[in-house]
């Protein structure tokens, strides 16, 4: 009876250890379905800095202004008899904008014709009495007092004749003036008086047109950017702007684009005592006519002469509270934050790096997002003249 209890209880241990090792193989293979894959390290982009030579910029705020601005007056009263040109239009030099009533002018010019005939005439009848004088006057035909007498009256009708010749010139001016004419090319403003209004030649203004290419930026400059300018030029490292030689780009507020090529055409020859700045202006090109006077906009234009220097992207660029870094790839593919010192940012999305960074140094340029400090990664050859038109993570 022992010896069979004995042998079920081997039996039912038996039976235990079959199982307990059957539970644990099955743990075994589902761990190793479930073991968590090797992580590969992340791909970046990495360049070197981009080498070139830049100037750094100076930007201003102004605002743009005509280049020409010409009011528009009679000369020479009258009716006015028509209006040839709508309000706002843009006119060439030349376009006839007003005509007064010329009735009267040109019955003034064909009098003033009538009178110079009538004056050529007596001059010629003059100088004819005083051929006669001379060749008698070596006879008791003609004396002396009678030979002076010819000389003055063809000194009188000589004086007559340019008299008429001066009426005739008057005449024409003033029929001329009647018709008034855009001195320049621009855009007209809106006509203060109507057809058959009387018009004055006291000065009252019919309307005013303004040039608009080129057109003109007027900003202000600090006389420390000023200074500066002017030793760079002193020093032969830049040009003089008084000599219209140094050349800007200007844009319209909320305009990206710097569309606008032109030089300094004008430095005022004082500083503003109370205010420490000094009126500048710029000519600038317009061709398509989309800047108005009257806006707001800015200028920029070249603070230094030429140097060579290393440029990133602005977007390669971390932030670590006050300190700006990259990551510069390691000899191992290590990440390594390095702390760069910044130049002026540039337009073209490129920002100059004054220090920290040497020609031959690879930064992430495309990837921040997978990179961090210390991290192994995969680099990948990149560009950064590519990289900056659009950097995506």
């Amino acid at each position: 009876m022992k010896n069979a209890k004995a042998i079920i209880g081997l039996a039912g241990l038996a039976i235990l250890v079959g199982a307990s090792a059957a539970g644990w193989s099955r743990y075994q293979a589902r761990a190793a379905v479930t073991q968590a894959p090797v992580r590969l390290a992340p791909s970046v982009v990495v360049s070197q800095p981009l080498k070139m030579r830049v100037s750094d910029m100076q930007e201003f705020a102004g605002r743009f202004q005509a280049s020409a601005m010409v009011e528009i007056r009679a000369r020479v009263p009258g009716y006015l008899d028509a209006i040839n040109f709508e309000d706002g239009q843009l006119v060439e030099k030349g376009r006839v904008l007003f005509v007064i009533d010329q009735r009267t002018y040109q019955a003034s010019l064909d009098m003033a014709n009538a009178q110079l005939k009538s004056a050529r005439a007596q001059a010629e009848l003059a100088g004819q009495e005083l051929d006669r004088a001379r060749q008698l006057a070596g006879t008791a035909a003609v004396s002396r007092a009678t030979l002076d007498q010819r000389l003055q009256q063809k000194a009188a009708a000589d004086a007559a004749l340019e008299t008429a010749r001066a009426a005739l010139r008057r005449a024409e001016l003033d029929l001329e003036f009647a018709t008034i004419r855009a001195p320049i090319a621009g855009r007209v403003s809106n006509r203060r008086l109507d057809v058959g209004s009387l018009v004055s030649d006291s000065g009252t203004v019919l309307t005013t047109i303004v040039a608009l290419d080129p057109i003109d930026f007027v900003f202000d400059m600090s006389e420390q950017d000023f200074l500066r300018h002017e030793r760079a030029m002193k020093a032969g490292a830049m040009p003089s702007m008084r000599d219209k030689g140094v050349a800007v780009q200007a844009r319209p507020d909320g305009e990206a684009a710097w569309s606008n090529d032109g030089v300094i055409s004008f430095v005022d020859n004082r500083l503003e005592p109370g205010a420490g700045t000094i009126r500048a202006r710029a000519t600038l090109a317009n061709p398509s006519l989309a800047i108005t006077p009257g806006q707001f906009g800015r200028v920029r234009m070249a603070a230094s002469a030429d140097y060579p220097a290393l440029l990133v992207p602005e977007t390669a660029i971390l932030t670590d509270q006050a300190t700006r870094i990259v990551l510069k790839l390691g000899a191992d593919s290590t990440l390594q934050a390095t702390t760069v010192g910044l130049g002026p940012s540039r337009p073209d999305g490129l920002r100059v790096v004054t220090s920290g960074l040497g020609p031959d140094d690879r930064i992430v340029v495309n990837g921040l997002l997978r990179a961090r400090p210390g991290q192994k990664v995969a680099p990948q050859p990149g560009s950064i003249a590519t990289q900056t038109a659009g950097l995506s993570e």
